[in-house]
């Protein structure tokens, strides 16, 4: 059951109040529950004076209270959110009265209000986060990339997107109310004459109504904008079977990934309306999301759901390139001079010799322990290629030279040598067994040489070190839960002992 909306406080609720209330809500931008300390300070009021005035709103509902775990606070509630808006809008003179309860959706209520000239408005609250509407979260994108967010941030999210939406479409001549004002969660709108189109039995020109509709969501597209929710519920019809359209949160960008599939929605909701209320087939051919034709930006300039920064920056480059092009065409040609075609060689031989270093630069060494032993491994079971390798640079001497040559001629003869003395062992050891036996010889002593390579790859005064670091750990750990425990027992038996005096005082 949807609780009434009672502004019956508002004339008895001090500016001391509304202080306390506001500095509960200052404080849940960074905090669940509001300690007193951050509200005395926020407030700039004194303890004692926050500690009655927070039982006051506590009694009114305008807070709750609220502990988790070893901290205690406060939270606003949507009632004292509901007062904060309405103050404000009543101190701009945009507000004066508050009447009746005037509709009730799954994320609003709607209510009537006036101004001090007895102009009659509607004021629509956002009321995210009721359990028939839970979902909204991962439905809709208010909180962006934010992955907690409360409801009432949501709330009050969905209420600026709401009014910036009707505000452009009614300056553009759209069927829709006007916006007045907005505060936080609230909106203040036109209020609109007609009856909801689900309440309709009976339309004397179902074929007009239906063109209507059609007509309005082909112009919402080249405008860029798609409502994403076109029914019966949100559409406001008078006895002259003029259309008005309402709720304008969810609505996306025509580049939205599933875009397509929000427009044929609103087409396909239209028509199985009409034939389903009123038993009216339309001959001609339903609208296409192909078919149209982008005339205006409207959803770059409010940002709507699907028009993201990446396509901002795109367009602005597009421009920008597009500048740059119309500028070189108006401008004269300048020919270019020695200097800038010297600065232009310079700037290309940077550029290689970076690459050059780049290219000759040593892959990244493996980290791990197990990247340590593989690496160790395939340097042992390497073997040294046949040819020596081409000394590039000229800049070397003969000396150097000779001397480069005999150090790769002894490590190829080392290699040699090596490679000789292992085959020779083997086929004194093989020789003699079967061919099955043989591979098995061989396959076993692979796994020896590589079980002696992973077991000398840590040294022993490392592995010394680090077991005493091991120890010295658990050593520490122990001592810190003797001491927290021991705190804990004389925390509770100063606890008994104080107990244990006031019995004996009262009895």
């Amino acid at each position: 059951m949807v609780k009434k909306l009672d502004v019956s406080l508002l004339r008895y609720i001090t500016s001391e109040h509304f202080r306390v209330v506001t500095a509960v809500e200052m404080g849940m931008k960074n905090h669940e529950i509001v300690p007193q300390d951050i509200i005395c300070s926020i407030s700039n009021l004194k303890h004692g004076g926050v500690h009655k005035l927070t039982r006051d709103l506590i009694r009114w509902k305008l807070i709750a209270s609220e502990r988790k775990g070893p901290v205690s606070g406060f939270r606003l509630t949507v009632m004292g959110y509901d007062y904060l808006s309405l103050r404000a809008l009543s101190s701009k003179g945009t507000v004066y009265s508050v009447g009746n309860m005037i509709g009730v959706g799954k994320e609003s209520d709607v209510y009537l209000c006036s101004d001090e000239d007895d102009r009659q408005m509607a004021m629509k609250l956002a009321r995210l986060g009721r359990t028939s509407f839970r979902n909204i979260k991962n439905k809709r994108d208010y909180h962006g990339k934010r992955r907690t967010a409360s409801w009432l941030y949501l709330s009050r999210l969905a209420a600026i997107k709401e009014f910036a939406f009707m505000k452009a479409l009614h300056d553009r001549k759209f069927p829709v109310p006007e916006a007045i004002d907005c505060n936080r969660h609230v909106v203040v709108m036109e209020l609109c004459t007609g009856y909801p189109l689900c309440q309709i039995e009976e339309i004397d020109e179902p074929t007009k109504v239906y063109d209507q509709l059609m007509a309005l969501i082909v112009r919402l597209a080249r405008h860029g904008l798609i409502h994403g929710d076109l029914n019966e519920f949100n559409l406001l019809i008078t006895e002259d079977g003029e259309i008005t359209l309402i709720d304008f949160p969810q609505m996306v960008s025509t580049n939205h990934k599933n875009a397509e599939f929000y427009f044929d929605r609103d087409v396909k909701g239209v028509v199985d309306f009409f034939t389903r209320k009123f038993e009216f087939t339309s001959v001609e051919r339903t609208p296409k999301f192909s078919d149209i034709e982008r005339r205006h930006n409207l959803d770059i300039e409010l940002a709507a759901s699907g028009f993201s920064k990446q396509i901002e920056r795109e367009i602005e480059a597009f421009e920008s390139e597009f500048r740059q092009m119309r500028e070189e065409e108006d401008g004269p040609e300048e020919s270019e001079t020695d200097e800038d075609k010297e600065d232009e060689c310079k700037d290309l031989k940077e550029d290689n010799k970076k690459s050059e270093e780049k290219s000759t630069e040593k892959p990244q060494q493996p980290t791990s322990r197990f990247d340590n032993w593989l690496q160790e491994a395939a340097d042992t079971t390497e073997t040294v290629p046949e040819e020596a390798p081409e000394i590039v640079d000229d800049e070397l001497n003969e000396e150097q030279k000779a001397q480069a040559e005999a150090i790769i001629a002894r490590n190829r003869a080392t290699q040699v040598e090596r490679n000789n003395n292992e085959q020779s062992e083997e086929n004194d050891q093989v020789g003699d067994l079967p061919e099955i036996e043989r591979d098995a010889f061989q396959l076993a002593d692979a796994m020896s040489k590589m079980s002696s390579l992973s077991t000398t790859s840590c040294s022993p005064a490392e592995i010394k070190s680090r077991v005493k670091k091991q120890i010295s750990l658990q050593k520490r750990q122990e001592r810190a839960r003797l001491l927290k425990k021991g705190e804990t027992s004389k925390y509770t038996a100063v606890r008994r002992d104080l107990k244990s005096q006031i019995k004996e005082d009262f009895w």
